[in-house]
């Protein structure tokens, strides 16, 4: 599946290269010269993985990886460094900050698209059946019941769904191609459209407990849950 993924890299020339190998392979590439730019592509929307170059302008990919790994919301977000430090020290150094993987410059495209999908598969949410909850509203994947502030809220069986895989991914903004793949499953053909045909049946199912705006319209690029309402 395409994944967002956040290039942090201060070689322009390499930069390209990278974003064009990953753009080839489906991915959907954001990309900045140092950490201050870095972190403001993370506030607009959080990236499925970070490739983090370890000499940037400014603050170093090693503190700024520290930096990810001690905020609450990018914790999580799978990084791999990128540097012409191959020493050993330097590779623990890096993955003791919290890093998943490290790979040495010069590295090929294809190396390093391999490694982009063993970290992504071996921290890819997996589909469990346990409850989720954000603020008041709680979905339980084995009774297949949804409630906010207690009370129950009645969803048809893709409005269920596709509030499971939002809850089970906050914060990240999904294309609707991507909720297509992930929701519907990727053998379904079905229009794009049909996505906002659902996410209005959710919000108009959760607006009474006053939980739709968790359910967030990313302009231009699709949607996102986020317990903070208004960030959108």
């Amino acid at each position: 599946m395409p994944a967002n993924i956040l290039i942090v890299e201060d070689e322009p020339a390499i930069q390209a290269l990278i974003s064009a190998s990953l753009k080839r392979a489906g991915h959907n590439v954001s990309t900045a010269l140092d950490a201050e730019t870095a972190q403001a592509r993370i506030h607009e929307n959080l990236p499925d993985l970070i490739l983090l170059d370890w000499m940037l302008p400014g603050m170093s990919g090693l503190e700024f990886a520290r930096r990810l790994r001690a905020a609450p919301r990018s914790r999580d977000v799978p990084i791999i460094m990128l540097t012409a430090r191959g020493d050993e020290r330097d590779k623990v150094a890096g993955l003791e900050v919290g890093a998943d993987d490290y790979v040495t410059k010069p590295f090929s495209p294809r190396e390093l698209l391999a490694r982009i999908q063993a970290v992504l598969r071996r921290r890819q949410p997996q589909v469990t059946e346990d409850a989720v909850q954000a603020g008041k509203l709680s979905l339980n994947p084995v009774t297949h019941r949804v409630t906010a502030d207690g009370e129950p809220v009645e969803l048809g069986p893709t409005e269920f769904r596709l509030l499971h895989f939002l809850m089970t991914h906050p914060e990240r903004v999904h294309t609707r191609a991507q909720l297509l793949d992930q929701v519907w499953g990727d053998h379904v053909f079905v229009e794009e459209r049909t996505v906002d045909v659902h996410i209005r049946r959710l919000r108009a199912a959760l607006e009474p407990s006053a939980q739709d705006d968790l359910v967030q319209t990313v302009r231009g690029t699709g949607y996102r849950f986020s317990a903070a309402p208004g960030s959108a």
